[in-house]
């Protein structure tokens, strides 16, 4: 049975979030996006903490997606160390998996 994967990304803005969403989609590196504008991060940075408002980027997209989908994240993104975070789908919507791994089966062929 395919893996499937829901991956995280945080964002300094909508726009940027946007820029990173239409490059993954147009590659076929992943099936689907939604961006959750107004999020409130806190974390560790530099020795202190720290917050900033971002936007949550959630994408879902094959297993044998994501080191492609991890890099190409990595090269458009405006933080030093993004987020990039990965977790399984154990379960799902039949008809929703198929039309996921419809929707990224053109990026075996690119």
């Amino acid at each position: 049975m395919e893996s499937y994967l829901i991956v995280l990304t945080s964002c300094a803005s909508q726009e940027e979030a946007e820029k990173i969403v239409q490059k993954v989609l147009k590659a076929r590196l992943i099936a689907c996006a939604n961006i959750l504008p107004g999020v409130k991060s806190f974390f560790w940075w530099k020795g202190a903490i720290t917050s900033a408002a971002e936007c949550l980027v959630v994408m879902k997209t094959r297993k044998k997606y994501f080191k492609e989908l991890s890099e190409w994240i990595q090269s458009a993104h405006s933080y030093k160390v993004p987020e990039i975070i990965a977790w399984s789908i154990d379960e799902g919507h039949h008809e929703y998996l198929d039309w996921m791994h419809e929707e990224t089966e053109l990026a075996d062929w690119q």
